[in-house]
């Protein structure tokens, strides 16, 4: 197993807390949780049991309800949504489940976008644009409209968006969620292969089959994380 460096992400105490009319609904309860550098994470766990909830957490579009998250070091936990913006636009990639791709721009435009928002100068933005694309093998389709693609095809132009700004870690929330088990597999291979090239991913997923891309794997359970796999403990295991 290959070396990390240090905790990229630290979460301490992480709460979450929903209020709806009189309902108080407790999405994660103290959660403890470190990411390492270069690690490729899975979070698993049943449906409603707060994955969902923590990734929006992680990448910065939601806020939690107490405790301390440190990116690089960095509180985090309660930037203003000026800063928290500028933070993740930077910094997280995120690979959806609905590919969220704009169905009026094309596949180039699309990837590009996120980076428009830095005021990149246009050769960079288009040499960065151009390699995320090869990298997905997905240079061909430039000039297609998301429409114009198949679901396997719009994930793998969603991942480019992702990588396009080159960011510290990828967030990829089931992101074989919408597709069928060979563009699943596909796109799993993908992440693979941008982890063993030095990408921070955290992956939420339901299917044990795509966790075990992953080199350690917590689960969650009711908010709460209740057991933990990693590349030794298997290994360990397998040694008995």
């Amino acid at each position: 197993m290959k070396k990390h460096g240090e905790n990229v992400i630290e979460l301490s105490g992480l709460k979450k807390v929903f209020f709806t009319d009189e309902i108080e609904t407790h999405a994660l309860s103290d959660v403890h949780l470190q990411i390492r550098r270069g690690e490729y994470l899975a979070v698993a766990g049943p449906s409603g049991c707060g994955k969902s909830t923590l990734l929006s957490i992680l990448g910065l579009l939601d806020e939690a309800s107490d405790g301390e998250y440190r990116l690089d070091e960095e509180l985090v936990t309660h930037l203003d949504g000026d800063r928290r913006a500028a933070v993740r636009n930077r910094r997280i990639g995120f690979i959806f489940q609905s590919f969220n791709l704009i169905g009026d721009l094309d596949v180039r435009e699309n990837v590009e976008l996120p980076l428009t928002y830095r005021k990149m100068p246009a050769q960079e933005r288009k040499q960065r644009v151009e390699e995320a694309l090869a990298k997905v093998g997905m240079a061909h389709r430039m000039r297609h409209y998301p429409a114009q693609l198949s679901g396997g095809q719009q994930q793998r132009v969603a991942v480019a968006r992702a990588v396009a700004g080159q960011p510290d870690i990828l967030l990829a929330d089931e992101p074989t969620g919408n597709l069928d088990s060979k563009n699943g597999e596909a796109v799993m291979d993908l992440l693979r292969d941008l982890h063993r090239a030095g990408s921070t991913i955290c992956m939420v997923t339901h299917d044990p089959r795509f966790a075990r891309y992953a080199e350690r794997t917590v689960h969650l359970f009711d908010g709460r994380i209740v057991s933990e796999d990693s590349d030794e403990a298997i290994a360990a295991e397998m040694a008995l």
